[in-house]
């Protein structure tokens, strides 16, 4: 049996990390519910900040080679920028941190992707919640989640169509697992910290 089969076999690669980061999908909600991250604009800073420091972690994958090579459309994939900007106006400056994915590799990395990537869709959720709270918009604090130009859908259905047309061997899909949960694992951390939850 072929690398091919044995995929197919398993179930695409996408299917794989819905499945098996489903747990941690779940406790990111809840996280997000018990931050209270819309309560005000305080609490929602402080969620921006946590934002900010995650896409860093992301956006140092993109220098690596592999993963430019793999996904060619990066330059329309970071935000980190849009929540410094975000973080300006609302008058919050982001302390000088180490970055936390210095030592994950590709394909690794991929996994850490995804969890940036999907978290776009969700972010609909919040943009409009922001809208409604806060009257912030794309050009003003909330520019991190606003859609990307192409719209949300056709960037996330891009992303995933790559992963699963790449051809990864049963390790490296457990590689980009694993970057995955660990990924889940370091935003959950962050938005842990905005009230001290468990």
């Amino acid at each position: 049996m072929n690398a091919s089969t044995e995929n197919t076999a398993a179930g695409s690669l996408m299917q794989r990390l819905k499945q098996e980061t489903a747990a941690e999908h779940e406790r990111m909600e809840s996280l997000m519910q018990r931050s209270e991250a819309f309560a005000s604009k305080e609490n929602y800073a402080q969620f921006t900040l946590s934002q900010y420091y995650f896409q860093k972690d992301v956006e140092h994958l993109y220098q690596d080679p592999a993963v430019e090579q793999l996904i060619p459309d990066l330059d329309v994939r970071g935000r980190s920028e849009a929540a410094l900007q975000d973080l300006a106006d609302l008058g919050l400056e982001p302390q000088q941190q180490g970055i936390f994915t210095a030592a994950v590799s590709y394909p690794q990395s991929l996994g850490w992707i995804y969890v940036s990537e999907g978290s776009t869709l969700g972010a609909a959720f919040l943009f409009k919640e922001a809208q409604a709270k806060f009257g912030f918009s794309a050009d003003f604090a909330a520019r991190n989640l606003a859609a990307y130009p192409e719209g949300r859908a056709v960037v996330w259905k891009r992303f995933k169509q790559t992963l699963d047309e790449a051809d990864f061997s049963p390790q490296q899909q457990q590689q980009i697992i694993e970057g995955a949960l660990q990924g889940f694992q370091r935003f959950g951390a962050l938005l842990a910290q905005l009230k001290d939850l468990k």
